[in-house]
């Protein structure tokens, strides 16, 4: 009987549904992944290879949250749990670039950064869009869902950075915008730990 039990969540045609948002998602975030590093690697600009890192660290976190489909709360708090360690570690690494590229120098292109910040906040909104979708959301959803709105932000923050780096003609708004996106990291990552805890002692 108990084994039925554990089975019975699998065989569930919310979590089936649940599983296809995570794919398509998934799918979306991968084209993100390989626009922002590809053009901020050419453009030698910090706030796109944030984007792309954080970005990568969503895929991480979706394929994390694909995996606690079904699963029992425990499961999913878990995800939730890998998911802001692994926030907090992407803002670190980035905090490292930033500091790299501002001893060294960089010299970003502005136009390229808001064309491509203007495409990965459109994605963005349809991410959260689907995963919003899922009216029984359990932790790792909500979890995703801070994650791809904190990259809302992180690229209205590129936009505006790529416009100060055509205005001033310098690399300072493209680092700035750098260190706003290691501060959104820790900070998702600190509340997806939090909520990951609140879940856990219910």
């Amino acid at each position: 009987m108990q084994e039925k039990e554990e089975k019975e969540p699998q065989l569930d045609p919310g979590n089936k549904k649940e599983r296809r948002t995570l794919i398509q998602v998934l799918l979306i975030n991968l084209s993100q992944v390989a626009l922002a590093g590809i053009v901020g690697f050419l453009i030698n600009s910090s706030g796109l290879l944030g984007t792309a890192l954080d970005s990568a660290g969503d895929m991480a976190i979706y394929l994390v949250s694909l995996y606690a489909v079904g699963k029992s709360v425990q499961a999913k708090v878990r995800a939730a749990t890998f998911s802001g360690v692994f926030l907090i570690g992407v803002g670190i690494l980035l905090l490292i670039d930033v500091i790299r590229k501002f001893m060294e120098g960089s010299e970003p292109v502005g136009w390229a950064m808001i064309i491509v910040a203007i495409v990965n906040t459109a994605s963005n909104y349809w991410i959260v869009q689907l995963l919003k979708s899922e009216k029984q959301a359990g932790v790792h959803i909500k979890a995703s869902i801070i994650f791809t709105d904190n990259d809302m932000w992180i690229n209205l923050g590129i936009i505006v950075s790529g416009l100060g780096v055509m205005l001033l003609e310098s690399s300072i708004p493209d680092l700035v915008v750098g260190i706003i996106v290691v501060c959104i990291s820790i900070w998702g990552g600190i509340k997806i730990l939090k909520d990951a805890r609140a879940e856990k002692n219910k």
